[in-house]
């Protein structure tokens, strides 16, 4: 396997022969003294961004207000309700400063890179499906299916097509695809757009401007593609997705390198939980650590922040779902060794304890964690997996050369929406999550009452028991490419199983 790339959880292609190992409301509450409060020290560093996380449900103290402008920072927003403060500063030791104040909890610096980014990368668009392939896939759709669900192997996979005979889901139900932006302007997504339920969270503080939520120029596709296979309509355009019938909003984390810091995270999980999003799509990790060690005073920062504001989100009523990761990783092992971390910064192989350092959110208490499966229903090449750490396993698609679907599709990757009205394929842990959080959001729908906790049990109770793959020899050189432990019903590969869309709206 390569080393993991940066940023959201993506593959825009799969060459044949080649394994995949890509990466990817609010109250604030705070008084109008601290919001923007100036510096009282001179500056002689870049200006990064910081967590300081205090006690929740107090607003921000005179105290901690006079600390962090003395040691030459300034509050940004404060989340009163979970207790994390955004704050920037100069100084290079703002965050061991914060530390050592009476009520501050942790504090860490979110970044390597300075404020605002550098650059813009143009981190490349999958290839669109020509006039020809759209027409040939129309050719072949029978009555009632949309012009490319033939090239769908993905929705029999999990029985979304026989779902949809019973329910498109609720109009009533909004998933929100926290991610690099939503074109909600594609036709695909444009009918069950929420627009009252998405904006712009990229500086960590929520922007409303008409638009704000979409990609711009060169920014990366895969939330639109995402929130097509969530809730792409079944109105005679393009594909279909798990849940034709809810809403979904787009919350834009992603800044225009690609990168899903903090603070921004943290923005989306709370704007969720304050516009009654009833769950969430998280596919990325937190950056520039792809695993953040508690042992680490700024990690562990991290992790408080974003744990306590998808915790937050849960129990407003939210099931938060999120993308195992792409890089074959055992995450339930003794070691990893992470090359990629900090991804914004000078990267080095570091040897990590996954049992003290996360990847987050996909391993924070309450999310659900998807692994990635092919056309053959087996763990994909890429998938990262581990026994008690993979809750459930859904499309994503893989190499041809290891899952090949059934004939009239002919792609291995999953089909969705591409901004500008176009369709292309994707593939990663990153397409298996919108699939599971369809399947959540068919569950909410057939149980509009049932809590988070409710809906997740349900979604592991009605999945299709999926047995380990043993050996597992994706690629077929003889040689062992991951080991599953457990059993039949819950293992370290499928966790309780595959999604089922069909048991979740007649169960």
């Amino acid at each position: 396997m390569t080393a993991p790339t940066p940023r959201y959880r993506r593959a825009l292609a799969i060459p044949a022969g080649m394994t995949l190992a890509t990466a990817l409301a609010f109250l604030p509450n705070v008084a109008a003294s601290a919001a923007e409060t100036t510096p009282a020290a001179t500056a002689d560093g870049p200006m990064l961004s910081y967590v300081v996380n205090v006690r929740p449900g107090h607003g921000v103290s005179a105290h901690v207000q006079r600390a962090i402008a003395e040691a030459g920072g300034s509050v940004v927003i404060a989340y009163d309700r979970i207790g994390v403060i955004v704050a920037h500063s100069a100084r290079p030791g703002f965050a061991a400063e914060i530390r050592r104040v009476r009520g501050v909890d942790s504090a860490g610096a979110t970044r390597n890179a300075p404020l605002p980014a550098q650059s813009t990368t143009d981190v490349g668009t999958p290839k669109a499906l020509g006039a020809e392939e759209v027409a040939a896939a129309g050719a072949k759709a029978t009555a009632g299916q949309d012009p490319l669900e033939p090239l769908q192997w993905d929705l029999p996979a999990m029985k979304a097509d026989k779902a949809h005979e019973k329910t498109l889901g609720s109009p009533d139900v909004t998933v929100a695809v926290i991610d690099t932006g939503v074109d909600d302007t594609h036709p695909d997504i444009a009918p069950n757009f929420d627009r009252a339920a998405s904006a712009s969270c990229v500086s960590g503080k929520p922007d409303t401007t008409d638009g704000a939520w979409r990609p711009r120029g060169s920014e990366s596709p895969h939330g639109t593609h995402v929130a097509g296979e969530i809730a792409g309509a079944k109105n005679g355009v393009g594909i279909t997705g798990v849940a034709p019938g809810v809403k979904v909003a787009g919350i834009k984390v992603g800044n225009p390198d690609g990168y899903f810091y903090t603070e921004a995270v943290v923005c989306g999980f709370m704007w969720a939980a304050e516009h009654h999003v009833d769950v969430t799509n998280n596919s990325y990790y937190t950056d520039p650590w792809y695993f953040n060690c508690t042992g680490d005073p700024d990690q562990k920062a991290l992790v408080d922040a974003v744990t306590r504001a998808s915790r937050y989100a849960e129990g407003k009523g939210t099931v938060n779902v999120a993308a195992a990761g792409n890089e074959n990783y055992d995450l339930a092992s003794d070691s990893i060794t992470d090359p990629a971390s900090p991804n914004d910064g000078t990267p080095s192989d570091r040897v990590i304890d996954p049992h003290t350092c996360y990847d987050i959110p996909t391993q924070l208490p309450g999310v659900v964690t998807v692994a990635a499966t092919g056309a053959k229903g087996l763990k994909s090449s890429y998938s990262n997996y581990g026994l008690g750490v993979i809750d459930i396993a859904a499309p994503g698609g893989d190499s041809t050369t290891y899952q090949k679907p059934e004939p009239p599709a002919t792609s291995g990757q999953i089909l969705g929406p591409l901004p500008g009205g176009k369709w292309g394929y994707m593939s990663g842990t990153s397409m298996a999550t919108p699939h599971v959080a369809g399947v959540a959001a068919l569950i909410k729908s057939t149980h509009p009452h049932a809590p988070a906790a409710l809906v997740k049990a349900l979604l592991y109770a009605e999945a299709d028991a999926t047995p380990c793959t043993k050996p597992y020899d994706i690629n077929g050189d003889g040689k062992v490419d991951a080991v599953c432990e457990g059993g039949r019903n819950y293992n370290g590969f499928y966790g309780f199983g595959t999604a089922d869309a069909l048991a979740a709206v007649t169960k």
